[in-house]
C-alpha cells in the first residue's frame, strides 16, 4: 500500500512538472491592469473560433488563454441581441434594448470604459474594419438612441478625444445633411486624419483619426489585405508610449456579416484575420506584463455548423462542410477569451454587461463584486 501510494505520488509529481512545462507563458493574472486590449469579433460563436483550428495554419492564438468563460448577451425585452445592445453592455455595464447606442434601457446616455478611461488620463483607441459609426465601435464613444443614426454618431466622434482611429466611415464625417465637414473640424483640432492608408509611422504627439473607407473596409478577399492586425499593432505601440496606460478595443466586424450571407469563406477568412490581431495583442501582453487582453463576440451569427461531408449517401468524416441555420443572429452563449491582470475573473458564466464591471475592477485593481 505505501508502495503505491509513493509510486502514485512519484507520478502526480511528474505530471504537475510536465504541465509546468508548458510553451505557453503563464497569465499573470493576478493585480492591476494599467492596460487593457478588448478584442470583439462580431458575430463570433464558438464554432466560428473552431474554423480557426480546421482551416488556420497554425495553431490559433486562442490556445494561448487559460481563463475562458461564456457569456449570455440578452438584451432588455427580447432573447436576442442585435450588436449595439451587445456592445453597449459592453462599454457601459448596462444592459439595453436592440439598436441602442450608449444608452440605457430608458435612452439615458451612460459613461463608457472608453470614456472612462480618457477621463482618467489614459489613452484610448478602437479599430474596426466597418465603419467608425458602426454599432460595435460607436458604442464607445456615441450616446444615440438609434444605430441608424450614423451622421449623429459622428457628431459625438468629435466629444469625446479618440487618440487612435483606424476603421472606415469617412461619408459620415463629410457631405452631411447639415452641411457640417467633420474631418476639417478634427484637422483644426490637431488630428491626424487620412482617408487613404495606414502611415507607416504616428506621430506620439498628435491624435489620429485613419477614416480609409467610405463606409465598411473592403472583405478580406477583396483585397483588405493585413489592415487589421497591422492597425491593430500599431495603434498599440502608439498607445503604450503613454505612462498612465491605456484602453483599445478591436472589432473583426465582419465575421458577422459573413454570418448573414451565410457564406463560411468570408467567414473564415474573416475569423483568420482576426486571429491575426488576438495574437499581435497577446504578443505585447506577455512581454509588457500589465496588460489585460479580453476577447470574446457580441452574439453568434448565421447558425454555423461544422459537420460531416455527405457522400453518396453517407457521411464523410474526414471532411467537414459548414452549414448554417439562419441568416440572423442567434441566442447562443458565446466565448470569452483573457490573459493578464484580472483574467481570472472572466472563467464562469455570467451576463455581458459583467465584462465592462469585470474589466473596470482590473483597470481600478479592486476586487470583484460578489
Amino acid at each position: 500500500m505505501v508502495r503505491i501510494t509513493t509510486l502514485w505520488l512519484l507520478g502526480l509529481s511528474v505530471l504537475l512538472i510536465s504541465c509546468q512545462r508548458s510553451a505557453v507563458p503563464a497569465s499573470p493574472s493576478a493585480g492591476k491592469a494599467k492596460n487593457i486590449i478588448f478584442l470583439i469579433g462580431d458575430g463570433m460563436g464558438l464554432t466560428q473560433v473552431t474554423t480557426a483550428y480546421l482551416y488556420g495554419e497554425e495553431t490559433p492564438s486562442f490556445s494561448r488563454f487559460r481563463h475562458i468563460g461564456l457569456q449570455r448577451n440578452t438584451p432588455v425585452g427580447e432573447k436576442i441581441t442585435d450588436s449595439a445592445a451587445g456592445a453597449t453592455a459592453f462599454s457601459t455595464g448596462y444592459k439595453s434594448y436592440n439598436a441602442a447606442i450608449g444608452v440605457d434601457k430608458d435612452t439615458v446616455a451612460r459613461q463608457t470604459i472608453l470614456e472612462w478611461a480618457y477621463a482618467k488620463g489614459k489613452k484610448t483607441g478602437l479599430v474596426a474594419t466597418s465603419s467608425i459609426t458602426h454599432a460595435t465601435p460607436a458604442s464607445f464613444f456615441a450616446h444615440v438612441k438609434s444605430r441608424n443614426l450614423h451622421e449623429d454618431i459622428a457628431a459625438d466622434f468629435l466629444k469625446t478625444p479618440v487618440d487612435y482611429t483606424a476603421a472606415g466611415g469617412y461619408t459620415y464625417f463629410e457631405g452631411r445633411k447639415d452641411g457640417e465637414n467633420l474631418l476639417s473640424q478634427l484637422s483644426a483640432r490637431g488630428y491626424m486624419v487620412d482617408t487613404t492608408g495606414l502611415p507607416d509611422q504616428v506621430d506620439a504627439g498628435k491624435r489620429h483619426a485613419y477614416l480609409l473607407a467610405p463606409d465598411a473596409l473592403p472583405k478580406m478577399s477583396e483585397g483588405r489585405g493585413d489592415f487589421l492586425p497591422r492597425a491593430t499593432t500599431q495603434a498599440i505601440d502608439y498607445l503604450a508610449r503613454d505612462k498612465d496606460g491605456f484602453f483599445l478595443m478591436v472589432e473583426g466586424s465582419q465575421i458577422d456579416w459573413g454570418g448573414h450571407n451565410n457564406d463560411s469563406d468570408y467567414v473564415i477568412t474573416e475569423v483568420l484575420d482576426f486571429e491575426k490581431a488576438i495574437a499581435n495583442a497577446l504578443d505585447f501582453a506577455e512581454k509588457d506584463g500589465n496588460t489585460l487582453v479580453v476577447v470574446t463576440a457580441d452574439h453568434e451569427t448565421g447558425g454555423l455548423a461544422l459537420s460531416a461531408l455527405p457522400v453518396f449517401g453517407r457521411r464523410d468524416y474526414g471532411q467537414v462542410k459548414p452549414t448554417f441555420s439562419t441568416g440572423g443572429h442567434t441566442a447562443a452563449l458565446v466565448p470569452v477569451f483573457a490573459y493578464g491582470p484580472g483574467a481570472e475573473e472572466f472563467a464562469g458564466i455570467y451576463n455581458n454587461n459583467e465584462i465592462y464591471d469585470k474589466m473596470m475592477v482590473a483597470f481600478r485593481g479592486l476586487q470583484a463584486r460578489k
